[in-house]
């Protein structure tokens, strides 16, 4: 299961945070690659959600178009 592009900008807002607070300088080396390695994911994240999205309206494209090509014309009324 892949993380959602709202968790993945929530935990870079958290690891920035961490990297801001932060008074030791490898706690912020390490906050800061962890915020952009969040980044990265948050990308990879909304990407996968835009193609999610897409399938989805040609798969609801098609099935409007198989009702519409029935040889059965009550077929969908049902509903």
């Amino acid at each position: 299961m892949y993380p959602s592009a709202e968790l993945c900008r929530a935990q870079q807002a958290a690891q920035l945070d961490r990297a801001a607070a932060a008074t030791l300088g490898n706690v912020r080396s390490i906050a800061e690659k962890a915020a952009a390695a969040w980044g990265v994911e948050a990308d990879l994240a909304e990407g996968r959600e835009r193609r999610y999205a897409k399938v989805v309206q040609v798969r609801e494209a098609r099935e409007r178009t198989d009702l519409l090509l029935s040889e059965n014309p009550d077929r969908g009324l049902a509903d």
